[in-house]
């Protein structure tokens, strides 16, 4: 496989698009949507993986136009650059680019939306399902030729909080429902409808809705309004023994709380998302017995995938069209 692809390279009158990086399982769903760019654009993408910033910036010297998969746009890339459209491959843009600077510099941003629903809710499980029956030791401790075990928890009848009751929350609450938990939501701007249709009970007290459940998964989107809206006062409602699961974004909870809490060491949690990714080796985290880690891999789905690049193929598309779409700046 060639290291870049290109199309219409020939036509230096249009406007260049850059995918510095990409995630090798994303390269031929991105391909095939390449036709919408005929005669708008022409595609330069790099079929490898570096997080090297001067790496990035090289590649994206000429651009007009980046699509952002899979690296954090810091304020250094954009200052370095001369791109007027960047389209992140994703919903929680406001993590990778710096919207404020990205608006003072008069540079567009797209996002994808509702892409993958069912890719972040099925990892949500997934994490639920390990804390509460321990698969991966299992596993472990039967090809190292101990047969111990492990004594499971059972969910059947266990009481579910979410915070974040949009189309995740949405669906982690159905599959939670499919296997017989009790699901209540923070009453957050939530049409009531939603919750009757899914028999999900409304709680309008954060900590309420913390202190009773047995089971707290975050779901929010990182917004201006929700940053740090779970506070380290909303974790102390935390029972002993309750697990915690946050697959949205790490900055939706109050900086440094979560970390204090998880230390205490009486609160088994799966984490999917960080204050600062990737995740160093030392960090405190990594060191707390119980936790499960995943590298912000929850939205990575073949299913996914295929949202996520055409959204970002048409988002660029529509910028040269004089279009919007999905535009968060």
């Amino acid at each position: 496989m060639d290291e870049i692809y290109e199309t219409q390279p020939e036509r230096t009158d249009l406007p260049l698009v850059v995918m510095p990086v990409i995630i090798e399982s994303m390269i031929e769903p991105f391909e095939k949507h390449f036709e919408l760019f005929k005669d708008i654009a022409r595609v330069r993408m790099y079929r490898d993986f570096t997080l090297d910033e001067d790496t990035i910036v090289a590649r994206c010297a000429e651009a007009d136009a980046i699509m952002v998969v899979g690296f954090h746009c810091t304020d250094s890339i954009l200052d370095r650059l001369n791109a007027k459209c960047y389209a992140f491959g994703g919903t929680g843009v406001a993590s990778y680019i710096n919207l404020d600077k990205a608006k003072e510099r008069g540079i567009r941003v797209c996002n994808v939306v509702h892409y993958g629903d069912h890719a972040v809710a099925e990892h949500t499980i997934a994490l639920l399902m390990e804390l509460a029956r321990q698969v991966g030791k299992l596993d472990r401790q039967v090809k190292e030729g101990n047969w111990g075990g492990a004594d499971g928890y059972e969910l059947y009848g266990k009481k579910l909080g979410i915070i974040g009751l949009g189309g995740i929350g949405q669906t982690v609450a159905r599959i939670a429902g499919a296997f017989g938990m009790n699901v209540s939501a923070w009453n957050s701007h939530v049409p009531e409808r939603v919750f009757t249709d899914l028999n999900v009970t409304p709680v309008d007290d954060m900590n309420e809705l913390i202190a009773g459940s047995d089971v707290v998964s975050i779901h929010l989107p990182l917004l201006d309004s929700t940053k740090g809206i779970v506070t380290a006062q909303n974790l102390e409602a935390l029972k002993p023994e309750t697990m915690f699961i946050n697959t949205a974004r790490a900055e939706i909870i109050e900086p440094g709380a979560l970390l204090s809490r998880l230390q205490r060491g009486d609160i088994p949690a799966a984490l999917d998302v960080f204050d600062h990714e990737p995740l160093a080796v030392d960090d405190p985290l990594c060191s707390i017995p119980g936790i499960i880690l995943t590298p912000h891999t929850a939205w990575r789905t073949d299913g996914a995938y295929v949202g996520i690049t055409e959204q970002v193929v048409q988002s660029v598309a529509a910028y040269f069209k004089g279009e919007d779409f999905n535009v968060v700046v």
